[in-house]
């Protein structure tokens, strides 16, 4: 699907952390590593992400699109959901979410869009075919029979050896998600590969060469705390810290950021924007809009 950018515009995202999202720096560094890793060898398949908000994720997982394959996104964003419960937790947890703002996050970073399904992710399964994808990242409904279905819609879309990421496995807010995990894991095939403070990464494939390789990889490691656990017998490696980005996709508006507005002086250490000091915010508020603008254009 091909779009454009229009002067009507009102997301003009600098960077990636400019995009409204739960994506930590430790979970980037993560998803680097295992679509850079199925690239190495060749795995082929599609790409899909079941919830996405604004865009971070997805915008960020995109980057490891190569030709010929596909990226599906599937969301509500501003459409009706498809029960009362659903409705109520958009109502609470998303209030500001559309698709308009998804896609003008996208187009800042990529030149075309994802085939985008709005709608409830239980219509998934009509638009991809099983066997097809090798990475699926789920972040949708945090509703138990919901996560049920999307890590059921997972499995079935995924190839033999792909991946599937499981978001909020171990939120306090979500316990639906963490019974549909553990559910999975103790009685569906789903093999835990590693956990971060946020997600499950799993295969219903053998995950030891994965976690072999994980662990044979320092370079990559660096600035994360390794621990290893063992869950019904079985190994699971768990990281945790807050580690550089090796890379991140490049906003077609980077240009306009303010000076230093990427580096690590602008961001907290989680990645997400520092808030401005109180005297900014100061002159912000008792200066006029123009001069306010001016004093930007001039420090640019």
């Amino acid at each position: 699907m091909t779009a454009s950018l229009t002067p009507a515009t009102t997301q003009r995202p600098c960077r990636l952390n400019d995009v409204k999202g739960w994506f930590p720096s430790l979970d980037q560094v993560l998803f680097h590593y295992f679509l850079s890793r199925q690239e190495r060898l060749d795995v082929r398949g599609d790409l899909m992400e079941l919830g996405a908000f604004m865009g971070k994720s997805a915008i960020f997982t995109a980057g490891f699109l190569r030709e010929g394959e596909r990226f599906t996104v599937c969301d509500l964003f501003d459409g009706p959901a498809p029960d009362e419960r659903n409705a109520a937790e958009a109502r609470k947890s998303y209030p500001t979410l559309t698709r308009l703002a998804f896609e003008q996050n996208y187009l800042a970073f990529h030149d075309t869009l994802p085939d985008v399904i709005q709608g409830p992710t239980s219509v998934v399964p009509a638009h991809v075919e099983p066997d097809s994808c090798r990475f699926v990242h789920v972040d949708a409904s945090h509703l138990y029979e919901h996560v049920a279905g999307d890590i059921a819609t997972a499995r079935s879309a995924l190839v033999p050896d792909g991946l599937v990421v499981l978001d909020d496995y171990r939120s306090e807010h979500t316990p639906g998600v963490a019974a549909a995990v553990w559910e999975a894991v103790f009685n569906r095939g789903l093999r835990p590969v590693c956990l971060s403070t946020q997600k499950l990464y799993g295969t219903w494939g053998d995950p030891e060469p994965i976690q072999e390789a994980l662990l044979a990889d320092e370079e990559w490691r660096r600035g994360t705390h390794l621990s290893r656990q063992e869950i019904a017998g079985r190994r699971v490696l768990r990281f945790s810290g807050r580690p550089e980005v090796p890379a991140a996709p490049v906003s077609r508006f980077a240009h306009e950021a303010p000076s230093g507005h990427g580096g690590p002086d602008r961001a907290t250490s989680n990645g997400t924007p520092r808030r401005p000091s109180r005297a900014h915010r100061l002159a912000a508020d008792l200066l006029p809009p123009a001069l306010t603008r001016a004093i930007r254009r001039h420090r640019r």
